[in-house]
């Protein structure tokens, strides 16, 4: 299928997104987060800036590397000037805001959702599956089973992913449809921007008008008890006329605090999905599939398993996290020209491993029961989980598996990734290890020994 060009907005919001990965938070904070895409003529972007100050130092230490991300995703040579409020001409301002009063608005239902977010490079695994699954389900029914499809789950999991999905999906089976992306945050603005200047006719027109309501990060709307009371008739509105609903948020629907309770209701009667963290394994799948589709824009990435091993078992709480972490390292490789290698990832991904625990307590727990299994029977790590068939390194093994599964109660299919077996072998090693433990009491003694150093 041949890629979709990406309009010029969505060409300035990706070298946005990648100067926050290649740049430290504070960095981005400070230089790039309140710079925004005034105008574009001629293939020369007209770059908003909030002072000279701010103007010089991208000037001066950033437009290189501007000018170089914009080739990833555009063929044709961009070229960027940076301008401040005060050289705004007064007559242009005020064209400009005639101009956004007449915004047709068609362009402001397509205008929210981000093209990158699809169906297809979204990686379902355990962790997700379920809602993926549902998200597909809701996108290809003209039928409205139930109302809303309520997404839940911690930061960074890929909530926003699998709602814009939705909603592009059903655009590119029928255009003719308004769908309308917002968060929870802009639609109070907007109510609240609406009732000052007495525009509640036109607030409630245009969300009553909409075929597919997605709403990110509900939880926001927490306290704002007239904006919730408005949102609530909108959505029985919409619910009443077979109109489809999706809502996101980071807490249960049980644990949203100060949302009125017949709001909550009517969640509640809608499917609720969750989406947990994903394991080892489905990590090492996300990252594979982000490096196959950067591979795609031409780049040549060929990265070590030890390298896809380390950035997935330290960067464990949130995807969004993870792929920071492939953008820094990807970018620190290019700009220092250094080997690929194992203690270089180290150094550049350093300074994001400062400010957190370095593992999560699965794969602490996974290490260490491999270090104390391999070092009771005198054996390394890389044998314990190597290939070599003889009793003196089948026996560890198998009782490394039967430990990781009993203790850290870790799938079948992620031992089978961190002994790189297949799932069956793993499952007959437990299966058999488990009858031997219970028939023989010295196995048994052993075993029982080893779980208490492993607990200590």
């Amino acid at each position: 299928m041949e890629e979709k060009k990406l309009s010029k907005k969505e060409i300035w919001e990706s070298i946005l997104e990648d100067l926050s990965f290649i740049y430290s938070e504070k960095v981005f904070e400070e230089t790039f987060s309140n710079i925004q895409l005034y105008k574009i003529e001629d293939e020369i972007f007209f770059i908003l800036v909030d002072n000279e100050f701010i103007k010089n130092k991208i000037l001066n230490n950033y437009l290189n590397k501007i000018e170089n991300i914009s080739e990833k995703y555009s063929q044709e040579k961009i070229s960027f000037r940076f301008i401040s409020a005060k050289e705004i001409p007064k007559e242009e301002k005020k064209i400009k805001k005639e101009e956004n009063k007449k915004i047709d608005s068609s362009d402001y239902y397509l205008g929210n959702l981000e093209s990158k977010y699809t169906f297809d490079n979204f990686v379902p695994g355990m962790s997700n599956e379920f809602a993926f699954e549902m998200a597909k389900k809701i996108a290809n029914s003209e039928k409205i089973e139930t109302n809303p499809l309520y997404i839940f789950g911690s930061v960074g999991l890929g909530k926003t992913h699998l709602m814009q999905a939705i909603g592009n999906h059903i655009l590119e089976k029928t255009s003719n449809k308004k769908v309308l992306y917002i968060k929870a945050d802009e639609f109070i603005e907007d109510f609240i921007n609406k009732l000052r200047k007495e525009k509640i006719d036109d607030f409630n027109d245009k969300y009553r008008s909409i075929d597919v309501f997605l709403v990110d990060d509900i939880q926001t709307m927490s306290e704002a008890t007239r904006t919730q009371m408005e949102f609530f008739k909108i959505f029985d509105y919409l619910n009443l006329n077979k109109k489809k609903i999706v809502i996101t948020s980071d807490k249960s629907v049980s644990e949203l605090k100060n949302i009125m309770e017949r709001l909550t209701n009517r969640f509640k009667a809608g499917l609720v999905v969750d989406i947990k963290k994903p394991d080892l394994k489905h990590r090492l799948d996300i990252l594979k599939k982000k490096i196959f589709s950067i591979q795609g824009e031409g780049e040549n990435i060929q990265l070590k398993k030890e390298i896809l091993n380390f950035i997935s078992s330290n960067f464990c709480d949130n995807i969004r996290e993870m792929e920071g972490a492939l953008f820094r390292l990807l970018n620190y490789f290019q700009i220092y020209k250094l080997e690929i290698n194992l203690k270089n990832t180290k150094e550049a991904l350093g300074p994001l491993l400062k400010s957190k625990k370095n593992v999560s307590e699965e794969e602490i727990n996974s290490e260490k029961i491999k270090k104390i299994v391999s070092s009771f029977y005198n054996i390394n790590i890389r044998d314990l989980v190597g290939d070599k068939k003889n009793s003196k390194y089948t026996l560890p093994r198998h009782i490394a598996i039967y430990f990781l599964k009993k203790i850290n109660n870790i799938s079948f299919k992620t031992i089978s990734f961190i002994f790189n077996k297949k799932y069956s072998s793993i499952f007959k090693a437990y299966k058999k290890i488990e009858e031997k433990i219970e028939q023989n009491e010295e196995l048994k003694k052993v075993v029982e020994f080893i779980l208490k150093k492993i607990n200590n």
